[in-house]
């Protein structure tokens, strides 16, 4: 009996786009993932020119855009350009910043739990950005560095304590949610030391919110993208290979504690500069990295990815608020709150719906 072997289909996994840079850096991305990055970034442009017209002074889109191009209508240059742009860009910034801080953080800890304002970074940010709004009553520039010193020393902090032997993701989440409510406790022991008009400025801000922002927070929020985005991605596959365990990252020739530090500091940073720019908005850095992934499909930190959806989340939920409150008052913090919590009880309804709670 004559068996015929037929030939093995051999089957490829489809190439990842590698994007380069003339410095040298290369990031590694798949097709899938390079789409929703467009789409998320159209999304985040076509929500951002929808809000530039959002207002008691309505623009239709086409008006909008032709007031960016400089043949607007009559009046529709001061409203868009010096009231309205600033704060959308900075929304845009920061919601960047928060969601690639996130992915970060999430990926560090192994934990979808461990975004910088679960675990403390955030608060550490807010806290030193308070001391400097109320005891120091500083200006932009001031507020910025408050916020990375505070957030660089909590990092630092929590990062000492939770050491053993190593950094586990459950230790980092855990010392980090202790440290919060200690910096909780001098967040409101700050209020208590505040007047009243500095104490209501400072409460509207730690809800997390984009009105009365201007160019210069706008800066602030620039300034970290443009600084520790690069960097965030230099590292991307560093932390693709942290993901698979300290020993297989060391065999594989990568440091594993050198570049925990590395991502931690530009993390921390990310996530400092953008508290300073638009305030400590809830649940952004812990939903954009999941709904990222949940979109492109695929393991890993999806650093880009998450970072765009962050900026969708934060515009997104900024022009929700005009729209409800109609005068933009809304802080956006409140949106994202609303959202964030019922995102978790969706997820919880999904856990116990498969058997895992």
């Amino acid at each position: 009996m004559n068996v015929v072997r037929t030939p093995a289909v051999r089957r490829t996994a489809p190439r990842p786009t590698v994007l380069r840079t003339h410095g040298g850096l290369s990031l590694r991305l798949g097709r899938r993932a390079l789409l929703v990055c467009g789409l998320l970034a159209l999304t985040g442009a076509v929500v951002a020119v929808l809000s530039l017209g959002t207002g008691s002074y309505h623009l239709a889109p086409a008006e909008v855009l032709a007031t960016l191009f400089g043949d607007g209508p009559p009046g529709a240059d001061f409203v868009v350009t010096d009231l309205r742009l600033p704060r959308v860009l900075d929304g845009l910034l920061a919601g960047f910043a928060m969601g690639m801080s996130g992915a970060v953080f999430q990926s560090l800890a192994r934990n979808p739990l461990g975004s910088p304002d679960v675990i403390g970074f955030g608060s550490g940010a807010s806290a030193g950005a308070l001391v400097s709004v109320i005891l120091l009553e500083a200006g932009t520039a001031q507020i910025a560095l408050g916020a990375v010193l505070g957030g660089l020393a909590t990092a630092a902090t929590v990062y000492l304590l939770a050491w053993r032997r190593g950094v586990h993701g459950y230790r980092l989440v855990l010392v980090g949610i202790g440290g919060s409510a200690v910096l909780g406790s001098l967040t409101s022991y700050l209020y208590v030391r505040a007047d009243l008009g500095k104490a209501a400025e400072a409460a509207t801000w730690m809800i997390g919110s984009l009105n009365g922002r201007g160019w210069s927070d706008v800066s602030v929020a620039a300034l970290g993208v443009a600084a520790l985005a690069p960097a965030v991605l230099a590292l991307a596959r560093r932390l693709t290979l942290l993901e698979m365990g300290d020993d297989t990252a060391a065999a594989l020739g990568v440091a594993p504690e050198r570049s925990r530090l590395a991502l931690l500091a530009t993390g921390t940073g990310l996530t400092a500069l953008a508290v300073a720019a638009a305030g400590p908005i809830p649940f952004v850095a812990l939903a954009a990295p999941q709904l990222a992934r949940r979109l492109t499909r695929s393991p890993g930190p999806n650093v880009l990815p998450a970072a765009w959806m962050g900026a969708v989340l934060v515009t997104l939920a900024d022009w929700t608020a005009q729209r409800v409150s109609g005068t933009g008052i809304l802080p956006v913090g409140v949106i994202t709150g609303v959202g964030g919590g019922a995102y978790l009880a969706w997820l919880l309804f999904l856990e116990r719906r498969s058997g895992k709670v």
